[in-house]
């Protein structure tokens, strides 16, 4: 999948979670929140998405006012209706009710003129995962290191 203009990364999803499924959802957005995220001017950090009656929502996805949008300007963390098909929302709810699982958005981009959302199904880490990781982490940067200074 090639994500042609980035927008916003969730970089504590990694950090947090075990990534076990990815999915593309496009978002139902405004005049000027496309504006505003076209601007940049968007968070998905605090972001995570639930099924409700059948259909996907993102909540907590911050965009910022559009600085021209007058009256005409938009909640900034309003709900907004993500665009699956049904089966793949049946899948993603199936998997979301197993216990410790939950959807988290990944990446904001821009693909083809619209606005698309990385989304997961993802299992929280425990303190322990985490330190592992940062420990991981750390003996790959070694050896990146090491290996640069060789040459």
């Amino acid at each position: 999948m090639e994500k042609e203009n980035v927008v916003a990364r969730n970089k504590k999803a990694h950090h947090d979670y075990f990534i076990l499924e990815k999915y593309e959802v496009g978002i139902v957005l405004t005049g000027t929140e496309i504006k505003s995220i076209r601007d940049n001017k968007v968070s998905i950090q605090d972001a995570y998405c639930q099924i409700k009656n059948g259909e996907l929502f993102v909540f907590n996805m911050h965009i910022a006012k559009y600085k021209q949008g007058n009256i005409f300007n938009h909640e900034e963390t309003r709900p907004r209706k993500l665009l699956a098909h049904k089966r793949e929302i049946l899948k993603l709810e199936a998997s979301v009710s197993r216990a410790g699982y939950t959807l988290i958005p990944l990446t904001l981009y821009i693909k083809d003129g619209l606005a698309k959302l990385e989304i997961a199904v993802c299992k929280g880490k425990k303190l322990f995962d985490k330190r592992e990781d940062i420990k991981k982490e750390a003996v790959r940067r070694e050896i990146e290191k090491a290996s640069k200074s060789r040459w």
